[in-house]
């Protein structure tokens, strides 16, 4: 005891390596939930800015980590060493990916929608956006294009608000090459998040693994380059994770604590009570706003909200039946009972997070909000059935007599038994099923059409209906490795088994959380199926939570030789380096290869050859798509593209020349935008004002990537002569 005490004054005077670990891999989650808390009333006001960001977001952070991080006691055992090599390879991570970032600008798919969005956001701190002067409205304007919906007067941004906040910070440090530096920081923050979990999951030693197999993984690489949603979903998530589990750390003795194998509980104290409660609430919070950063985030979240219906049944039913309150070591029903305070404030956390993400949806995105209402109708529908079944859980838990132990045990077995035929299932499901969806929408006919000329290019047999959805399996398996699969799902098995016989309760809530996820995003993905665009959907939880699962069979798999007699570092080398070179061989196809290279300079170029005092119609299809938001956003002049006839590229003359008239008498000059130059050359003198020829990601639909596709986009511009 007298040692035990001197540790903790020791610690008081001066962090552990443990401490700083848990600290710095806490505070990426708190930091992008208070800069999304501030950034949100900020722009639905319009006040969005640099200065009042800098002013309450840096405030809602600072308030948050005080809050949630003072007098946290020792949640992770780390040395030095191990707290080191962390930091270091999130660093190398966000280095490494700075370095091989790509500058997708261009709207071509959902990174350069999230860019341009964020550039919007950034330079003028309001939505949604106007139209601007165009002489009047004309039935052959069009203010819509790829990734932006014409909405009710005015042009709305596709997906939630949530990445463009925080990737516009980037670009207020340093316009539009510190908007693309933003993932990669990002990115890092991720490395330390999943770190920090590892370590309070199965201790401080594993994380650099984890840590590890997490930066070098090729799909972690491909979203912490460019500006996807994912990677911040990872930050919130997990970091999610790790404030609860910090939590239930504030109820304990102030000791040492062991996380991971043994999973037996230390007596428990109430000494820090508030405090714990306090940063439930902040996990529910952190939770609650994966929301605002991806709509799926609902699904993700909803093991959140059962397992804090859990907790208050548990302390519920603990009230009622006698629970011991004494210090000293208790049995697990009075642990349950104890640990069922946080179960409110989960849950309240959880509800105002949510309830913010789903007002950005409403009041921002309300176009993909009906876009989404078939896939989003039927979560909702989960989600209040979850609702409902915690609260009828809670009361009837309440009002039982709790369950013996043979039943939770036997019970137990069953889910773990139904963890390998699961696992069993998805491998088999190509050979029993071709997933196909016939189109049925002009969305399902684009994506029908595009798998099919990927088809042609694969050299595959055309089938533009086919989903590839049969396949997610074997996606994971090329990404993270068959080791790693085998090793999760082994420590999914172990971990389920002992929750049956009440150890290791810190696990119940992240596996809920990866076991959900992972299944839900294997059978139905959701995603047009190339690689390496497909991969993103295991970005947020798959693949960072197999790599929490696979450390954690690792230490396992060494305390089991260590009992045995046997030494241990050869064989745990050994089995590192098997889970680390599936990962690292498929990735190397593409780590160092850049994609989008040269976009931000040509289309700085162009935007420098257009007048300021110009109104510029678009009159082709495919650069009306790809360029109407980037001229009114980045170039800052107004945009439209003039509407063409069904199967046409262009549109009519006559179209074209009326609107000609209509934006000259607005006193603007009106500039034409088209592909190729003989598309414009007929209105007047034509310059081609953008030549790209660059690499873009592959387009694989049955293999890993490993390497990529020639990209050219040309952009001719005229000015037509006043009559």
């Amino acid at each position: 005891m007298t040692n035990l005490v001197g540790r903790h004054f020791d610690r008081a005077r001066r962090p552990s390596a443990g401490g700083v670990l848990a600290v710095v891999s806490a505070v990426p989650a708190l930091a992008v939930a208070g800069w999304l808390l501030a950034g949100l009333p900020l722009l639905l006001l319009g006040w969005f800015g640099p200065l009042p960001m800098a002013v309450t977001g840096l405030a809602a952070i600072a308030l948050l980590c005080v809050y949630g991080l003072g007098r946290l006691p020792e949640t992770v055992e780390a040395g030095a060493s191990q707290t080191a090599a962390v930091v270091a390879i999130a660093v190398a991570s966000g280095v490494f990916n700075g370095f091989f970032r790509g500058e997708q600008l261009i709207v071509r798919r959902d990174p350069a929608t999230y860019a341009q969005y964020a550039i919007w956001i950034a330079e003028h701190g309001s939505l949604p956006i106007p139209y601007g002067d165009f002489g009047g409205a004309d039935p052959a304007l069009r203010f819509d294009s790829m990734g932006f919906y014409d909405y009710h007067g005015a042009v709305v941004p596709q997906f939630m608000a949530g990445p463009p906040i925080l990737h516009a910070a980037g670009h207020w440090l340093g316009g539009v090459p510190g908007l693309l530096l933003a993932p990669p920081v990002l990115g890092a923050l991720a490395v330390l998040v999943v770190a920090g979990t590892a370590a309070r999951l199965a201790g401080g030693r594993w994380a650099p693994l984890a840590a590890l197999l997490f930066a070098v993984c090729q799909p972690i690489l491909y979203t912490s380059r460019t500006t996807f949603s994912e990677i911040p979903s990872v930050i919130l998530l997990f970091g999610g994770l790790s404030l609860l589990l910090d939590a239930r750390a504030r109820l304990r003795v102030p000791a040492p604590v062991q996380p991971g194998l043994d999973g037996d509980d230390p007596a428990l104290s109430g000494g820090q009570s508030e405090r714990a409660r306090l940063t439930a609430a902040l996990a529910g919070f952190v939770f609650g706003m994966a929301l605002l950063v991806r709509i799926d985030g609902l699904r993700d979240v909803l093991p959140v909200l059962a397992y804090g219906g859990f907790l208050i049944a548990a302390r519920r039913a603990a009230r009622r039946h006698g629970a011991p309150s004494a210090p000293g070591p208790r049995p697990r029903a009075a642990r349950l009972a104890m640990e069922g305070a946080l179960g409110p404030p989960l849950i309240g956390g959880l509800a105002v997070g949510g309830l913010l993400g789903f007002l950005a949806c409403y009041l921002l995105a309300r176009p993909y909000l009906n876009y989404l209402g078939g896939s989003l109708r039927p979560l909702l529908a989960i989600a209040a059935a979850v609702l409902v079944l915690t609260v009828a859980g809670a009361v009837v838990a309440a009002r039982s007599s709790p369950a013996s132990g043979d039943r939770v045990r036997r019970a137990a077995d069953v889910v773990a038994a139904l963890v390998v035929l699961g696992v069993i299932a998805f491998a088999v499901r190509p050979w029993v099923e071709t997933v196909r969806r016939m189109p049925a929408t002009p969305e399902d006919r684009l994506t029908a059409e595009f798998i099919g000329k990927t088809q042609l290019a694969n050299g595959l047999p055309f089938d533009p209906a086919r989903l590839y959805a049969e396949d997610t399996l074997y996606w994971v398996i090329w990404y993270v490795g068959l080791p790693v699969l085998v090793a999760a799902t082994f420590a999914a098995v172990v971990i389920v088994r002992r929750l049956g016989r009440g150890r290791g309760f810190g696990w119940l809530l992240p596996l809920a959380i990866i076991g959900w996820t992972t299944a839900t995003t294997l059978w139905r993905p959701a995603i047009t199926p190339d690689q390496p665009f497909a991969s993103r959907r295991l970005v947020p939880v798959v693949i960072p939570g197999l790599i929490l699962l696979a450390v954690w069979a690792l230490r396992w798999a060494r305390d089991r030789l260590q009992r045995s007699g046997y030494g241990s570092r050869l064989p745990v080398a050994g089995g590192a380096l098997l889970l680390l070179a599936p990962v690292a061989i498929t990735s190397i196809g593409t780590a160092f290869t850049p994609v989008d290279r040269g976009e931000a300079d040509a289309v700085a170029r162009m935007c420098a050859a257009i007048p300021d005092d110009a109104t510029v119609l678009i009159v082709e299809r495919v650069t009306g798509d790809r360029f109407t938001q980037l001229v009114r956003g980045q170039c800052g002049v107004p945009a439209a593209r003039v509407a063409y006839p069904a199967g046409a590229d262009v549109p009519r003359e006559a179209d074209v020349r009326r609107m000609v008239g209509e934006v000259r008498a607005t006193g603007r000059r009106p500039i034409l935008l088209a592909a190729e130059r003989a598309q414009v050359a007929p209105y007047g003198p034509a310059a081609q004002v953008l030549r790209l020829r660059t690499r873009q990601d592959e387009r694989s639909l049955t293999s890993p990537p490993d390497g990529t596709w020639s990209l050219s986009t040309d952009v001719w511009m005229a000015e037509p002569a006043a009559p």
